[in-house]
């Protein structure tokens, strides 16, 4: 990076350990868990802006406290602290002391764990949790700790790296769910509150007010970002913690902060409730999240551009390219169009229409606004369902550590919008390695991202979830896996014998 930049680092706003390793082999794309609807406690009522603000919050603080849990993660290193390891303190250390018969067979060192530290927030009764999905990602143990002191094991319902958003249950009665506001309402100036468990302290409360909204920093990647920016103090373990307004009211999930020195500098991000929420009951209803999909290639409409195309300045979305025989190109969208307005919602600028695009259900016609030839039109477009997303529904939590083999492993299935940003031949049958830890014995044997399995164990595999169930409670510990890679096909031998 140049100038200024130079020092900003953005910082998930999560406290931990040795956080990130991968656990087993896990499928990008889970076989859905359908559940009820979400009883969530929902009021978009407005707030009084021309009321004095009381001497005191606490009231406020009152309300909200029970709703703010503590969520502690675990996970099994796959391999020890570093390469000293044949070093025979380390070796005692770690619970391998040197053999005194140097023919005897030496036991795998005992593995310590990996622990994080985060925040969520209650938001139904019987016991739905919001949180960030790199609070509880790679880890095979979360529990969850309520402001009352009780703790309890939790399952991970669903979690969307896309919108950095995941959902906890947790068996517990007398759970007190925060009330949820319409986070759209939300204004620049407006005061907030940050409640969440920084550094691991315990609760915390910070104040500040809202700088800014519909903010991308790109912390996500060619992820969804909208983000609410406050400067109320977010710390390191405020991850997944409540932003709320002056009536206690969920308007956020607090999750990373721009900093130079990873303490809080007054810029902090949270995501949206309304996003959140989204995503949530997606992840509830049918066991994943489905986004909208247009088939177009969009750019931002510069001033230069905007001159062009006779425009304001940073309005709209410029339609670069339409894919043929796509939901854009049947609705008759062209190239060169500038799309003002998606399903009565104003567009910026091209990450904003992406936004509104995959909120939109698949299958849904919705009205587009577009200015072609510098006159306005309207044009309705019947959305498609974006294929290939990581999605992830179900996950670790509240259960015993996972004897799965092909540990950090990632894999997702191969579908059409897969194979054709991978080029891939559809003669070609097996999934995609999404992620391949580089500490695990997959890596070494040669596996890595990108690479199709074909076969594990002798026994072809045409889907994530296959493959996942080909990994589990394994006869021992090595793993013969046929894959394509680079236009050939090979095998290859996993063992992870020392690292159990």
């Amino acid at each position: 990076m140049s100038g200024t930049k130079k020092w900003l680092a953005l910082l998930l706003a999560t406290a931990g350990l040795f956080l990130g390793a991968l656990p087993a082999l896990r499928a990008r794309s889970d076989s859905p868990a359908p559940g009820g609807p979400v009883r969530l406690q929902l009021d978009p009522e407005p707030l009084d802006r021309e009321r004095q603000p009381a001497i005191s919050l606490s009231p406020i603080v009152r309300k909200v406290s029970p709703s703010v849990v503590q969520v502690f993660t675990s996970a099994r290193m796959v391999r020890g602290p570093g390469p000293n390891m044949e070093d025979p303190i380390f070796r005692w250390f770690f619970g391998n002391p040197e053999p005194q018969d140097p023919r005897a067979p030496r036991r795998a060192p005992r593995m310590p764990r990996q622990e994080g530290i985060g925040s969520g927030v209650v938001v139904t009764e019987d016991g739905y949790i919001l949180t960030n999905n790199h609070v509880i990602d790679g880890a095979d143990e979360v529990r969850v700790a309520l402001n009352d002191g009780r703790e309890f094991p939790a399952k991970v319902v669903g979690r969307d790296p896309k919108t950095d958003v995941a959902v906890l249950k947790v068996e517990a009665d007398g759970l007190v769910p925060v009330a949820i506001s319409d986070s759209d309402q939300l204004e620049v100036g407006d005061l907030v509150l940050a409640v969440g468990n920084p550094f691991g302290v315990g609760q915390t409360v910070t104040m500040g007010i809202v700088s800014a909204k519909g903010r991308g920093v790109g912390i996500l990647g060619d992820g969804y970002e909208d983000f609410i920016q406050t400067d109320a103090s977010i710390n390191p373990g405020n991850s997944g913690g409540a932003l709320v307004d002056a009536r206690g009211r969920l308007v956020g999930i607090n999750t990373a902060i721009l900093s130079r020195s990873g303490g809080n500098q007054g810029i902090g991000f949270a995501i949206p409730a309304n996003l959140a929420r989204d995503v949530m009951e997606a992840l509830v209803r049918d066991g994943r999240v489905t986004r909208g999909f247009l088939g177009i290639l969009i750019q931002d409409v510069t001033p230069p551009l905007a001159r062009q195309f006779e425009l304001p300045p940073n309005s709209g979305a410029l339609v670069a390219e339409v894919n043929p025989k796509g939901p854009a190109d049947r609705a008759g969208l062209k190239s060169g169009d500038v799309i003002l307005e998606f399903n009565g919602r104003e567009i910026r600028d091209s990450r904003s229409l992406r936004l509104e695009v995959a909120r939109t259900r698949p299958g849904s016609t919705v009205p587009v606004k577009v200015q072609r030839d510098g006159k306005p039109r309207e044009i309705r477009v019947k959305v498609d369902e974006l294929e290939g997303g990581p999605q992830v529904a179900g996950g670790p939590g509240g259960s015993a550590d996972d004897e799965g083999t092909l540990n950090g492993v990632g894999v997702t299935d191969l579908t059409r919008e897969v194979r054709r940003q991978s080029e891939i031949p559809d003669r070609i049958r097996g999934v995609l390695v999404t992620e391949v830890d580089p500490d695990s014995a997959a890596h070494e044997a040669g596996l890595r991202e990108g690479d199709i399995l074909l076969e594990i164990n002798r026994q072809p595999v045409e889907t994530a979830d296959e493959a996942v169930r080909l990994t589990e409670r394994p006869e021992d510990m090595t793993t013969l896996l046929k894959i394509w890679s680079r236009g050939n096909t090979r095998f290859l031998v996993v063992d992870e014998t020392e690292s159990r």
